[in-house]
């Protein structure tokens, strides 16, 4: 398609700078976007759908939750699709990939299962790769309350990656094929799997808010209260108008505890990805916890994503134990893996801690209990946060001393 003078003035700028390099700079025949607008009614909707199929384009997801629609198209045909549809603003749909690059006892959990406090009562969304039915999640009777697979449409949980399933036990493994040796932080917590993400651990954006949109969908009859996300990609905008980072804004509005990876881009400042970069959300990064129980040798990782965001503000929010951390491994084993994907799931096991203790707190709460209670560890905010999480304090108990 040739682009005149005019559509230049009104349409360009509703391109990001991003997607404008790799249509017209990178010389692709086909894109995969996201496009919002301002107002996504049914007339809109409709108009958009017989616009995008006219143009030899494909639907790929419905994302009301943020007013937008995934689409896989031709260029010339999104070129000529933008005046006809008017979006406010066309995405690329960027790939979001998973964040890898002795624990639970120095968390404070254990102490925490000892007073009682196990998440039961309490369900988490893992937005992943998946979740292996591995006996530390289904034995003596399965705590995988829900799942949905965003990728390849199977009925039964799997995990073709082994990401997802790692998380989930770090979350809510009881150790039954340990012998009790590798147990989660909320070891009779419910999760209901979510897979975003392929066997390479990547996926496009829209995915993954399709995902997000599905448990908010869900939240009430699946008893969801907590959702983890250990993935990011690169943000190039602010989180108010980033898609990932408005979709957790929902998300958190609507009730839940999201936690997200602050992303394993460190040492270097300013390397916060994208959900991590919204204020709401609790943004989690990673310390080497040294596999022993007392905190004192405790240090940052390299790898941890450090603040400000591309809004200049600081995250992480408090930083959890991620790096060597031993989980579920798909098949019924055990597996070592280190980054913030492995630091956001501690916090967010400690969520659904604090949820059993205090059963009406909002996320807003949940996340204040943390930060204040976080152990200052002499690290720039924009580095460890309010600091290291210590669910002995969060949870009110009484020190080993006591």
């Amino acid at each position: 398609m040739f682009i005149d003078e005019k559509w230049q003035q009104l349409y360009s700028k509703r391109l990001t700078a991003s997607l404008s390099q790799e249509i017209f700079g990178a010389r692709r025949t086909r894109v995969q976007v996201i496009m919002e607008f301002s107002s996504y009614h049914e007339y809109c909707r409709a108009r958009t759908r017989r616009a995008v199929r006219k143009q030899g384009g494909k639907i790929l997801y419905e994302l009301s939750l943020i007013n937008s629609i995934a689409v896989e198209l031709p260029v010339d045909g999104l070129l000529e699709l933008i005046p006809e549809a008017e979006p406010a603003v066309v995405w690329p749909d960027v790939t979001a990939r998973c964040c890898l690059d002795v624990a639970v006892p120095a968390a404070g959990a254990a102490r925490a299962h000892r007073y009682g406090l196990t998440g039961k009562g309490i369900t988490a969304a893992v937005i992943d790769t998946g979740i292996d039915p591995h006996p530390d999640l289904v034995r003596p009777e399965s705590r995988l309350s829900g799942w949905h697979d965003l990728v390849a449409g199977k009925p039964e949980p799997y995990d073709d990656d082994g990401h997802g399933t790692h998380v989930a036990g770090i979350i809510a493994g009881n150790g039954s094929a340990s012998g009790g040796k590798y147990v989660g932080v909320a070891p009779e917590a419910l999760l209901v799997g979510v897979k975003v993400l392929d066997q390479d651990g990547g996926g496009p954006i829209s995915r993954v808010i399709a995902g997000i949109q599905w448990v908010v969908e869900n939240r009430k009859n699946l008893g969801i209260q907590v959702i983890n996300l250990s993935l990011g990609a690169p943000a190039e905008k602010g989180y108010r108008k980033d898609p990932l980072s408005r979709a957790v804004e929902e998300a958190w509005r609507r009730g839940l505890v999201v936690c997200v990876a602050a992303g394993n881009q460190g040492p270097g400042e300013g390397t916060i990805t994208t959900p991590g970069i919204n204020p709401s959300v609790i943004t989690v990064g990673s310390i080497d916890d040294q596999r022993t129980i007392p905190r004192l040798d405790d240090v940052m990782t390299d790898h941890s994503s450090r603040g400000p965001t591309v809004d200049e503000l600081l995250k992480p929010d408090l930083v959890a134990p991620g790096a060597r951390i031993t989980s579920l491994k798909p098949g019924g084993d055990y597996t070592t893996q280190t980054g913030t994907s492995m630091a956001t799931p501690m916090v967010a096991g400690a969520a659904a801690l604090i949820l059993q203790r205090h059963p009406t707190f909002r996320p807003e709460q949940v996340k204040r209990l943390l930060l204040q209670t976080a152990e200052d560890r002499g690290y720039h905010p924009a580095v460890q946060g309010a600091g290291y999480l210590d669910l002995v304090k969060a949870l009110g108990l009484p020190s080993e001393e006591a």
